[in-house]
């Protein structure tokens, strides 16, 4: 599916700076409704930063982040928080002990006007997100232990938690790491179900292959700089994409004359 949504967060020329290393050099990036953007780049290209700039965790030195045509300043967690993104790292924040439900409302419990967690609506709510991502299998349920859970399904019910947020953009790091093909198309679908609701998702990962499988549109990133982007549309496949990179990790230069016109 081709995202052609209208902009929900911008970032304008970006500059971030650690000491005297310059980690971000002018990198504009925007954030589509609907879609599942890719963002790729070799280690130590700037990605990190990126998501981190993106998530609130770093404020920019220079350039700014637009919310919905509306600049946003300062840039910090909350901010990024009540602008809709939610980002889910690598290690999930996940409490492998406690139950589905427990991990997807902590912290921000139902309540009623005595301060009482009201458990049934918790569990009903977390069935409800469970099903709205496709969690189909009928052997857990929202007070089964994440830690009996398999990683693509610990993906899930990080994805379950930002929907809970209230996420319009979820930020997906390095989501399929060490996990099998099948464990893969079980995130490929949870994906596919946020992207259906109309929600948007910040795709990061090393293996292109799978990037490709679930992205509409793609952003590279190399030496802290934005290098190329396109959508799907544009490139000959994957194998295309990746010799674009291996161009770029060789040359600092990418052969974007490669690319074709963007899909009506």
């Amino acid at each position: 599916m081709a995202a052609s949504g209208e902009p929900i967060i911008e970032m304008r020329n970006i500059v971030k700076r650690f000491g005297n290393v310059e980690a971000l050099s002018g990198v504009s990036m925007t954030v589509r409704r609907g879609e599942v953007l890719g963002l790729l780049g070799d280690n130590g290209a700037g990605k990190s930063t990126l998501v981190k700039t993106l998530a609130g965790v770093h404020d920019p030195d220079e350039g700014e982040i637009i919310v919905k045509g509306k600049p946003r300043k300062p840039w910090t967690p909350l901010a990024a928080r009540d602008a809709g993104i939610e980002t889910v790292f690598q290690d999930r924040a996940l409490a492998p002990q406690h139950s589905i439900v427990t991990n997807i409302f902590m912290g921000r419990e139902m309540t009623n006007w005595l301060g009482l967690t009201q458990v049934q609506k918790q569990v009903d709510e977390a069935n409800r997100l469970m099903r709205e991502i496709g969690f189909t299998s009928k052997v857990f349920n929202p007070e089964s232990t994440v830690g009996h859970l398999s990683g693509g399904e610990r993906q899930g019910v990080a994805i379950a938690r930002a929907l809970y947020n209230k996420a319009d953009v979820i930020v997906l790091d390095e989501p399929t790491t060490a996990l099998s093909l099948t464990e893969t198309q079980k995130v490929f679908r949870f994906v596919e179900a946020v992207r259906a609701s109309g929600r948007t998702v910040v795709f990061i990962g090393h293996n292109i292959y799978h990037v490709w499988e679930i992205a509409d549109r793609f952003f590279v990133i190399d030496r802290g700089r934005e290098a190329f982007e396109g959508e799907k549309s544009q490139f000959g496949g994957a194998d295309h994409l990746i010799e674009l990179m291996h161009q770029l990790a060789e040359t600092g230069q990418a052969d974007v004359g490669s690319l074709t016109e963007p899909a009506a």
